[in-house]
């Protein structure tokens, strides 16, 4: 019985529940009735009586607009004159106590439009259709309800002034699946979502539903806060369950409490929005004083910045600067989006922080976009030591559990450590579920053949060796294998693709290879690359890091960087795509190279748009090495190729490129494996499925990390019974066996450190003797730098000396000079025996080693004539900047260059780390070397340059 339940049942027994929930019933079935109802309504709502002639300008004002545009005027107010002279303001929608409404329910209201259309249910809010309610019997499909709905806005809802025009939500039900959407013609039935709990369980029935989402209170606040006005495409869009949830939990949180807290949504799942919609809420509670909305990369911030404006035109001033950041912290901009780089500068570098003391009592909420990989470094600490009333949220897609925690930092932490507690969860199986992300199709492809006394097939799975996935035939088949497939998994090209490859070498292969055959005629692809100019990755199968992450030079002093000769090639492949789009981008400077990646961006995403001109501006593949594979969000992009090695957070946030919904057409991501990536696939969505994933890190007892430090330390003796006997090792095996050995003593060292029990006392080895090995495995490291950059062959290349696990982000310059400001407030003996602190920390630290000449100059010759320690920052910068200035006068006048033009390139390296090229150096001398000595005195000048970088900017914030 129930199966053929009539849709008139559904529909009465649907209005009696309404109307215990606190709706009104109201008979309204004609355009007339609609009309003498709302006037009513709109008269109790503002308490006024309207004279016809009056409530007709009224209703001219309504008539004003479309859907959006009508969306903007609900919640605005209308104001007239009356004919004594007074003005009378009209409100339509009270969005700050939403429960002062006035809510009433009919239903059979019939609209005449090219067609005679009669609605099913209608829910009025003082007298406007802003909710409309769709039934068919049970047994048939919603997707009818939905059809229905496209009809309507076609065919009646612009009559009657467009009163349904003002419907912000619509409810489809058949009684056993119930959904709702905004008011956007241009979406699909994808665009349609369940109700559910804070759990994630979907409310699917349609007397349950009514009573969580129909009820005044609840709709109301949707009505409210959680309709957004998209700018960009002018349409509206309503927040998922989800989302909602964790904007109210962080809502809450701010304030009732001052706890931290982060949101675990699956990427894909449309964290901007619910970040923004935290971020525009919070910042009107009266206790805020402003809220900061902080990305970790200068394409997130391009990107974030183009999505948050979307919402809200202009509702972010992106900041160009540190300077621009600051001014905005200080004036009346309630929000904020900037980089983690420019916040800590902000509050680091003592002329800027200065600007900022006033802020340190306020309540400002930090919210910060794909947590997992912003927030893992001192820059955490300073914001929560110098905003002393500040809230901190994290958004992640793939938060840091005990398991995927770096195995590379000693101090490793989870999202937890740092945020607190998860405040939502919605993981990538919830939302695979609900269809709000797509499944992944994911196929393995490759077979290898290996020699042995028979040939044995076998599959890509069980085949790890670098010398094969480097080989050209490979390469070549790889290719191949695409060009046969693309169109397939593309919809002939009406979707894009990216291609992810292990190193820029091997980029460079492939785009070759796809580049020779298109001019041989084999296909007709567009193709284009993007890479940025910094480190390769050496080791290509340990990337547990997340694709993007800056890897520091300091720690890996084996690696190699671009040459000029793959610099070359990106110029002639950025000249390839402007010959394909009448562009002029170069990598001659960053602001070009900067516009190149905004271009290949905006390509892709516009892609999504009714205006894209796909003839004219399609782009098929763009090849990367990190770039685009995570924080990068284009709906026409469904297919990943990978060649390269993945796993944990990385392999989820690269796969999820694909996994945005866009109509019924594309039904999946597709991932194109051409790795032994099967078990990191499976591992990593187990993981990022787990609601349960242990997010404490649980390290040893003290007394087990003591006695490895004791194990490590007899194997260091061993070699080196004394730190002088470092000096006369031999050979390069003994200096190599004693690197080895002191590097695990380092490891030991730091884990020790992070317990609260720690205590030289409990060693067997004093500290000051420790600081001198290791002031001795400093200089093999230097040792090594400086063979690198001669040319010399060692056995200590290849060496990972890991000096990151010495070198701390706090102890630099402004470190230095706090410790600085505390010598002058000492007693004699005090000074002395901290100068010798500070001498000894120049020596052992690497970022400083470099400094360390001109810091004890300062300390010497200036420092005595500072009266006031306050003074000590800017006194330093003044004498950083003549010292800077001296520096490269003595290094032009010593080559012969031109300070101007020798400025520019140095400038240039600065920004991009990226060497110039040699003709660059040599239009700055005054005249050209012969052939001879072109090279030596080219590359003689780079590494002067490099030095008086490393000198005067690296890690002088």
């Amino acid at each position: 019985m129930k199966a053929h339940e009539p849709e008139a049942i559904l529909e009465n027994n649907l209005i009696r529940q309404l109307e215990s929930l606190g709706f009104a019933p109201v008979k309204v079935q004609d355009r007339d009735a609609l009309l003498h109802n709302l006037k009513g309504q709109l008269e109790a709502f503002n308490k006024a009586t309207y004279s016809a002639n009056e409530f007709d300008a009224i209703l001219n004002h309504l008539a004003k607009g479309n859907v959006f545009e009508k969306a903007k005027t609900l919640k605005d107010r209308f104001s007239f004159t009356r004919q004594n002279g007074d003005t009378v303001y009209v409100r339509f929608f009270n969005t700050e106590s939403w429960n002062e409404n006035l809510f009433q329910v009919t239903h059979q209201i019939a609209q005449e439009g090219s067609y005679k259309n009669r609605y099913d249910i209608t829910l009025l809010i003082n007298g406007l259709p802003l909710v409309q309610i769709e039934l068919k019997r049970r047994g048939l499909e919603i997707k009818e309800a939905f059809n229905q709905i496209n009809r309507y806005q076609k065919h009646s809802f612009w009559s009657n002034h467009g009163l349904f025009q003002y419907v912000q939500l619509f409810v489809i039900s058949n009684g056993v699946n119930t959904k709702y959407l905004a008011n956007n013609r241009r979406q699909s039935v994808k665009q349609t979502f369940y109700w559910a709990d804070e759990h994630n369980k979907n409310i699917r029935e349609l007397p349950d539903f009514a009573e969580a989402f129909l009820n005044p209170d609840h709709l109301g606040k949707m009505i409210s806060n959680y309709i957004v006005h998209n700018e960009t495409h002018k349409i509206l869009m309503v927040l998922r369950p989800y989302q909602y949830y964790a904007v109210e939990n962080i809502v809450r949180q701010v304030a009732e409490r001052n706890e931290n807290g982060y949101i675990w949504h699956t990427t894909g799942s449309g964290k901007t929005l619910t970040s923004f919609k935290a971020s525009q809420i919070a910042m009107d509670l009266p206790n805020v004083f402003k809220v900061v909305f902080v990305v970790d990369r200068k394409d997130l911030d391009y990107q974030t910045m183009n999505e948050f404006n979307s919402f809200k035109k202009d509702s972010v001033d992106v900041t160009d600067n540190t300077r621009s950041l600051v001014r905005q912290l200080t004036d009346d901009t309630k929000l904020v989006l900037t980089t983690i780089q420019k916040l800590n500068n902000a509050i680091s570098k003592a002329r800027y922080e200065k600007n900022l003391t006033h802020l340190q009592d306020k309540k400002v909420i930090f919210i910060f976009d794909e947590c997992h990989r912003s927030q893992f470094g001192d820059t955490h600490k300073r914001i929560t030591e110098y905003f002393q009333k500040a809230q901190l949220f994290g958004f992640t897609g793939t938060p840091i559990f005990a398991e995927n925690a770096s195995k590379n930092d000693l101090g490793k932490r989870t999202t937890k450590d740092l945020f607190g507690k998860c405040l939502h969860k919605y993981v990538i199986t919830d939302a695979i579920r609900d269809q709000n992300v797509l499944k992944f199709g994911i196929e393995y492809i490759g077979k290898y053949k290996r020699k042995s006394n028979t040939f044995v097939d076998i599959e890509v799975e069980d085949i790890d060796k670098a010398e094969v996935y480097r080989d050209p035939k490979r390469l070549e088949k790889i290719v191949d294998y695409i060009l046969a497939y693309h169109n397939q998994k593309t919809f002939s090209r009406d979707y894009s693709a990216l291609f992810a490859v292990n190193n820029i070498d091997t980029l460079i292969a492939y785009y070759d290879i796809l580049q020779r055959k298109k001019e041989a005629g084999e296909h007709d692809l567009r193709i284009a690359t993007i890479f940025t100019f910094g480190v390769n990755e050496e080791d290509e199968d340990a990337q547990d890091y997340i694709p993007g992450d800056t890897v520091q030079e300091a720690a890996e002093p084996g690696v190699k960087y671009i040459s000029s000769h793959t610099r070359d090639k990106l110029d002639s492949y950025i000249s390839d795509y402007n010959k394909m789009y009448q562009t002029s981008f170069s990598t001659k400077d960053g602001q070009q190279f900067e516009n190149y990646f905004k271009d290949i961006s905006k390509r892709l995403k516009d892609r999504e748009k009714e205006s894209f001109n796909e003839e004219k501006d399609r782009l098929d593949i763009v090849l990367v090495v990190n770039m685009m594979l995570t924080g990068f969000d284009a709906k026409k992009v469904n297919t990943l190729y990978v060649d390269k090695n993945l796993k944990h957070h990385g392999l989820i946030q690269a796969y999820s490129r694909t996994n945005r919904i866009l109509g019924e057409k594309k039904s999946q991501g597709n991932i194109l494996c051409f790795r032994n990536l099967k078990k990191a696939t499976d591992d990593a969505i187990a993981l990022f499925s787990n609601k349960d994933a242990i997010e404490d890190i649980f390290i040893p007892p003290y007394e087990v990390i003591t006695k490895k430090f004791d194990e490590a330390l007899a194997s260091v003796l061993k070699i080196t019974p004394n730190y002088q006997y470092v000096d006369d090792l031999l050979s390069e095996e003994d200096e190599l066996a004693f690197v080895q050995a002191f590097r695990s003593l380092l490891r030991a060292k730091n884990v020790l450190e992070s317990y609260v029990d720690f205590d030289w006392d409990d060693l067997e080895i004093d500290e000051q003797t420790f600081e001198n090995y290791k002031s001795k495995y400093l200089d093999l490291y230097d040792k090594v730098k400086n063979d690198n950059q001669k040319h010399k062959d060692s056995i200590l290349d290849d060496i990972d000396f890991e000096v990151e696990l010495i070198h701390r982000d706090q102890i630099n310059v402004a470190y230095i000079l706090k410790l600085l400001a505390k010598m002058k407030q000492g007693t004699e003996s005090e000074r002395e025996k901290q100068k010798k602190a500070i001498k000894e920390l120049l020596s052992g630290e690497i970022e400083l080693r470099s400094k360390r000449e001109l810091i004890e100059k300062f300390i010497e010759e200036n420092l005595p004539h500072i009266v006031d320690p306050d003074d000590i920052p800017d006194e330093f910068e003044k004498y950083w900047q003549e010292q800077k200035v001296l520096a490269l006068a003595k290094l032009c006048e010593e080559e012969n260059l031109d300070k101007q033009q020798f400025s520019g390139l140095v400038e240039a390296y600065i920004y991009t780390t990226q060497e110039p090229l040699r003709d660059d150096v040599f239009k700055c001398l005054d005249n050209r070397p012969s052939v001879l000595k072109v090279r030596e005195i080219g590359e003689r000048i780079i590494n002067k340059m490099k030095e008086f970088v490393e000198v005067f900017v690296r890690g002088v914030g």
